[in-house]
């Protein structure tokens, strides 16, 4: 047996990173995957084309990447962390100029063969930039305002240009992704408390900044309503749905909104509401259970690691991982605005499912080198 100390001397040849996989957790990923494979299926009146058939495929494609980057050292992963990040900002730069418009919003690069959304990506890249910056700094430094600046820079840039395209709801889930990694850093608290009250006071001017749809968006979010057949028209209709499931649901291909059409977008954002019709709360609550035994691997996983940027990669990737889940879930439950996002793993989509691998492949590389540590400029010791 190979012992604490022995790992941290002895290095981690290709066999033992491919051992030292966490399998368990590749299989729990793999089952929630099936049940979107199943929910696709449904959705298609049982058959697999046109959306089972081509997400398998895109899982296959994403399952080899999360183990790539897996058996990458962690230490690459660091010293290439701005690298990647800067990257990223360049497509969503690239979006401004030659971005493709689908339902009045510019958010993707047609490569031909595939579109891609770089919002996705900077996801991921911002883990990685937020968590390098904050490895070199003790919990003196963090105290120091001035020190917040540049990763507040990190984290403003990307935000302001996904803004901008519009995509409200994935400008949110980077502002409170990378305020996770703050925290995990060690940012005290009343600082949080600062910006949300300074956020709260220019919500009335930024009010005036929204799109059109997007102010129709949060109205028909206080009072659906107030328009049944149109802007109301999908949170009733998944409130509707939900009901109807029962406790045990109507079975599997057997929901009347979704198989009758009254159910939109039932392969993508509110395929929730299609897994809660045929197989009613018990069937929710299964899949939540089994996201949340994805969250505390993620958790488990942050604690057990050595450096301070293996621990801020896994807490980032957990808490993006999970505000996806919670904001799509509560938006069909019409708790929260509709924003447009998908359920992870489930919904039907290309970029986003190999953003969720890639982070999955980050938070198994930190369990991999859960022993490796590393001097504040990413120097194994």
């Amino acid at each position: 047996m190979i012992s604490g100390n022995d790992r941290h001397a002895t290095p981690l040849t290709l066999t033992r990173k491919l051992w030292q996989i966490n399998w368990s957790l590749v299989l729990l990923i793999v089952l929630v995957a099936g049940i979107g494979f199943a929910m696709l299926y449904s959705a298609a009146n049982g058959s697999f084309t046109p959306w089972a058939s081509m997400q398998m495929v895109r899982f296959g494609v994403g399952l080899i990447l999360m183990i790539g980057i897996a058996l990458i050292d962690i230490r690459i992963w660091m010293r290439y962390a701005y690298l990647i990040y800067g990257l990223t900002l360049i497509l969503l730069l690239g979006v401004e100029f030659a971005g493709v418009i689908k339902g009045g919003a510019k958010r993707w690069i047609d490569l031909g063969f595939f579109l891609i959304q770089p919002s996705e990506f900077v996801k991921i890249a911002l883990v990685l930039a937020l968590a390098r910056y904050f490895h070199r700094l003790n919990i003196e430094d963090i105290s120091n305002p001035l020190t917040l600046i540049t990763p507040l820079a990190l984290v403003g840039i990307p935000f302001a240009l996904v803004l901008r395209q519009p995509d409200l709801g994935t400008a949110l889930l980077i502002l409170m992704g990378g305020g996770a990694v703050f925290f995990a850093a060690g940012v005290r608290l009343w600082k949080f408390a600062l910006v949300v009250a300074v956020g709260a006071t220019a919500v009335p001017v930024g009010w005036t900044f929204l799109h059109s749809y997007q102010q129709e968006r949060i109205l028909t979010f206080l009072t659906p309503e107030r328009d049944p057949l149109g802007a109301g028209y999908h949170i009733l209709q998944s409130k509707i749905a939900l009901g109807s499931g029962g406790m045990f649901g109507r079975g599997f291909m057997e929901g009347t909104q979704s198989h009758l059409n009254f159910l939109p977008e039932k392969q993508t954002d509110f395929i929730f509401t299609m897994l809660a019709e045929e197989f009613g709360l018990v069937g929710g609550l299964g899949l939540l259970s089994l996201y949340t035994v994805l969250c505390l691997y993620g958790v488990a996983i942050a604690l057990r690691s050595s450096s301070h940027f293996g621990r801020l990669v896994a807490i980032g990737v957990t808490f993006t991982f999970f505000l996806f889940v919670f904001i799509n879930i509560a938006m069909v439950m019409g708790l929260v605005p509709v924003v447009g996002l998908p359920l992870p793993l489930i919904s039907y989509g290309g970029t986003a499912m190999l953003t969720v691998m890639a982070g999955f492949g980050l938070m198994i590389c930190v369990y991999i080198h859960r022993d490796v540590r590393m001097g504040r400029s990413g120097e194994g010791r």
